[in-house]
């Protein structure tokens, strides 16, 4: 009797560790995010990825415990993204998140079965990244801002707010491939406007923004529209105190240039758009496909203009153009 209680003892006492030892050895893998930024350093890593984390936790994710983020950022050196894709492809993240189209365009050639969420601001269907924004088919899904078709606006609302320009000068960087549809987008809108549309390039390498403004100057453009790339975005504060350096005008296509000084911008709100990227992150963590979730397209537009800018240049923006804004800086 004492032996058969002392067998059932030990057996209760090794059923009761096992598991324990099991789970020690496997523990729950926690879900990678991979995140690759065009412009953001190991030690700044930017808002964007900040608006990501932010959409994660407001959907009850925590990180460290059910999520951590594998970052990686070329610091504007575009030609080192398809290396950092690969590092992410090689630790085998859950999901890569990719907010410019070096990223998406790597990632997509790299890997055809990690999941892809993309934020975009160019067609994603003409690009090839997804065969229609109602089922997108592989890998890859996300939020496409379509910020490119909003060029011929943007011209339009600088010249509603610059009354009387007629020269237009266009900072961008030639051999950006995105850069080259933007600046065809704003040569047939500046034909229709019957503006004349300068073109200022810069190197995508090594950015020279004074020889550029300068050039500006010489040939007397009336306002400057800045295409952003991952090279010009690290140099947004640059840019816009060299406008207001000038007396420039400039118009841009995100709200982050006209916080660092710049006149205007008209686009979606990048930032919200990367935190309702999280949305899709999160539904690819509790299984769902890519190629099932349709492409979001953004449902509101906002224009954004800095006063404090315009006193500085000696512009008097019309209040028919003031009303419309959506959010004013003074």
């Amino acid at each position: 009797m004492t032996r058969q209680f002392f067998c059932v003892i030990t057996a209760i006492f090794v059923a009761s560790i096992i598991p324990a030892a099991a789970q020690a050895q496997n523990p729950t893998k926690v879900p990678r995010i991979g995140y690759i930024s065009g412009t953001g350093t190991s030690s700044d890593q930017g808002p964007y990825v900040e608006a990501l984390r932010q959409g994660l936790r407001d959907l009850g994710h925590v990180e460290g415990k059910n999520f951590v983020i594998e970052y990686r950022g070329a610091e504007g050196n575009l030609d080192h993204i398809p290396k950092l894709v690969n590092e992410l492809v090689q630790l085998k993240v859950d999901v890569i998140v990719a907010p410019i189209p070096g990223v998406i365009r790597s990632a997509k050639q790299a890997t055809k079965t990690i999941p892809i969420v993309m934020v975009t601001g160019i067609d994603p269907v003409t690009s090839g990244w997804v065969s229609s924004l109602a089922r997108p088919g592989g890998n890859i899904t996300g939020i496409a801002t379509l910020a490119q078709d909003l060029n011929g606006k943007r011209l339009e609302l600088l010249t509603e707010a610059v009354p009387r320009i007629s020269r237009v000068g266009v900072l961008w960087t030639p051999n950006d491939r995105t850069a080259t549809v933007n600046f065809k987008e704003y040569e047939a809108a500046a034909s229709a406007l019957k503006v004349q549309l300068q073109s200022f390039e810069v190197r995508l390498e090594d950015p020279d923004i004074e020889a550029a403004f300068q050039i500006a100057v010489k040939t007397r453009a009336n306002a400057l529209i800045t295409i952003t790339t991952a090279a010009l975005f690290l140099k947004q504060k640059q840019i816009a105190d060299l406008a207001v350096k000038h007396r420039l005008p400039t118009m841009f296509q995100g709200s982050t240039w006209v916080d660092a000084g710049g006149l205007m911008s008209y686009s979606t709100n990048d930032i919200d758009a990367l935190h309702r990227a999280a949305k899709y992150v999160d539904k690819i963590l509790k299984g769902a496909k890519p190629a099932d979730l349709p492409v979001e397209q953004p449902t509101k537009y906002e224009m954004v203009i800095n006063l404090k800018t315009a006193k500085q240049i000696g512009l008097t923006i019309p209040q028919k153009v003031l009303v419309r804004a959506d959010r004013v800086i003074k």
